[in-house]
């Protein structure tokens, strides 16, 4: 896909004319499909199209077809603010899915909760994404969750006594991995041989990297996109440093084994959906996405797909009247309700709070698997 393509709209049922009907329900997304980060939001486009396209085929929503309309942001918090511009005023979306990074939700968040649209970020686990406001919804554990029980296991397992931290100081995201993995560092009285830092963009960390060797730590923790992740562990086994890394969201992609090859082995990181799962409804899922998409899916394209059902869910209770203003006030009003089961597991949501400790949007509710990479696969550990 060109960098100059900023929107994509796809029919979803064979046979669907590519104008929508006047019945259609006009979902939006605003994902990376070009730039750093899209392996990500590729997976995500992926999997909420295959979502639209079952559901779709099935009959749709009351006998209506969701009409998907898609903006790349490319990654970049101006970008997503202007996609999500697009889509609520002049595409008028009755809600939208995205932006795919956090530090890209900070940004754009806002316009959608000023405009009482929702937002449901499949992939936003930062702290603070949904204090934003009460239109604000993701079912992405956040890192909060999810990092302290990722240690936990990993020490459980690898018998880890010290740790150096390596950690992107100028996104959101990897800040916000950060700040949660010093938490759990500290409740586990882990000591902290050396924190190092880099900045988005970097593509040489070895002056980072042979520091961190000369403390000698029994593993790395490290909070990174996949961009800067991938080349960080491929540059740590170069220059001999074999002990385990321990990551963050951004790590959690099968893209991983292509982009760090070898170097991937012994990376930890904790997830809420693991391919290695094989529930009924994610199996289904797993199945589905490979044959359409000839590759295996990931957290990512499952997060996404899992968000679609749930908004779909959600619509089929809800009598839409066609009054824009009032349908979007009214799927924010029904959607904490919904429960779902779907690839990532049983689903709900609970509320966050803004800043003032008031009630805010909404957070998934979900209990964490830990996955650890051996080279080419994933494997549960609790």
């Amino acid at each position: 896909m060109s960098n100059k393509t900023h929107a994509v709209v796809f029919a979803l049922a064979a046979g669907f004319a590519a104008a929508a009907s006047a019945a259609d329900i006009r979902l939006g997304a605003a994902e990376a499909l070009s730039g750093g980060a899209a392996q990500y939001g590729i997976s995500i486009r992926s999997g909420l199209q295959l979502a639209a396209d079952e559901i779709n085929a099935a009959g749709g929503i009351n006998g209506n077809k969701i009409d998907l309309v898609v903006e790349d942001e490319r990654g970049n918090k101006e970008e997503a603010i202007n996609a999500f511009k697009k889509l609520i005023f002049q595409d008028k979306v009755l809600m939208t899915f995205g932006p795919t990074l956090s530090n890209s939700a900070q940004a754009a968040d806002p316009i959608a909760q000023a405009a009482k649209t929702v937002v449901f970020g499949t992939s936003n686990t930062a702290d603070g994404i949904t204090s934003i406001g009460d239109y604000v919804f993701r079912n992405s554990v956040t890192e909060a969750d999810v990092l302290p029980a990722t240690i936990a296991v990993a020490v459980r397992h690898t018998g880890i006594k010290k740790v150096a931290v390596l950690y992107g100081n100028d996104d959101v995201f990897t800040k916000s991995g950060y700040d949660n993995f010093k938490k759990a560092l500290e409740a586990l009285k882990i000591p902290v041989t050396t924190t190092e830092t880099f900045a988005k963009g970097d593509v040489d960390f070895k002056a980072q990297l042979t520091k961190i060797k000369a403390t000698n730590p029994d593993a790395i923790v490290l909070s990174a996109l996949l961009a800067e992740g991938a080349p960080i562990m491929v540059q740590a086994r170069q220059l001999g440093i074999k002990v385990p890394v321990i990551g963050g969201n951004g790590m959690n992609s099968v893209k991983v084994f292509d982009l760090a090859k070898g170097a991937s082995d012994g990376l930890w990181v904790g997830s809420p959906w693991s391919i290695q799962n094989r529930t009924k409804e994610n199996n289904s899922f797993i199945v589905a996405f490979t044959k359409k998409y000839k590759t295996a899916p990931d957290q990512f394209a499952a997060q996404a797909y899992d968000a679609m059902n749930i908004v779909a869910a959600t619509l089929k209770k809800m009598k839409l009247t066609g009054d824009l203003a009032h349908d979007r006030s009214a799927l924010r009003d029904a959607l904490p309700a919904v429960k779902w089961t779907g690839a990532t597991g049983a689903f709900s949501f609970r509320r966050a709070t803004d800043k003032n400790g008031k009630p805010a949007g909404y957070d998934a509710s979900q209990v964490p698997i830990i996955s650890v990479t051996h080279g080419t696969d994933y494997q549960i550990m609790k």
